[in-house]
């Protein structure tokens, strides 16, 4: 289902129509600067409340080829339950920012390894109060990724996953 991605990896699904809801305005920018490459259109909306994700899900839905991409916001977080169900309900695919939404039904996560985060920051917390200066420390972006597919929403999809996606899958839910 779908071209080759950018970068050359099998796609898991071909979107043309992408409803995501950016709360910064550097998550919009991200998307814009991929939009080209990656083919497809962003529908941008604002989520405020259940009403909004439900509005940008269904208007999503009613076009062809649609698909989600789920981006880390305090709402959204607050409602990851009836996220998952809204884009359940309407059949899409979607990538979420938490591991979290895959383990409720979600499709995929793909984002940082918060354990890998939060050992990184172990070590900061331990150079401050060995005396050093914050603003002396350098700045760390993170360097370790993980990708969870849940193979049963996939299946209720429809969606074939590429062997050699998930081959390189962290973890493949059944």
């Amino acid at each position: 289902m779908g071209q080759a991605s950018h970068d050359g990896t099998a796609p898991v699904l071909s979107a043309r129509q992408m409803g995501w809801w950016p709360t910064p305005r550097r998550h919009r920018t991200a998307l814009e600067l991929e939009q080209p490459p990656l083919g497809v259109e962003p529908a941008v909306a604002h989520v405020h409340d259940l009403s909004d994700i439900e509005r940008v899900v269904a208007a999503t839905a009613a076009k062809p080829d649609g698909g989600v991409l789920v981006p880390p916001d305090i709402t959204i977080e607050a409602l990851a339950e009836q996220t998952v169900a809204a884009v359940a309900r309407h059949r899409l695919p979607a990538i979420y920012p938490l591991r979290s939404f895959v383990l409720s039904g979600g499709l995929i996560y793909y984002g940082t390894d918060r354990v890998d985060l939060y050992c990184s920051s172990a070590s900061y917390v331990d150079r401050i109060l060995r005396g050093e200066k914050v603003g002396d420390l350098p700045y760390q972006q993170p360097t370790k990724y993980e990708l969870v597919i849940n193979m049963k929403t996939a299946k209720t999809l429809s969606l074939s996953i590429p062997s050699r996606l998930l081959f390189t899958a962290d973890e493949v839910i059944e």
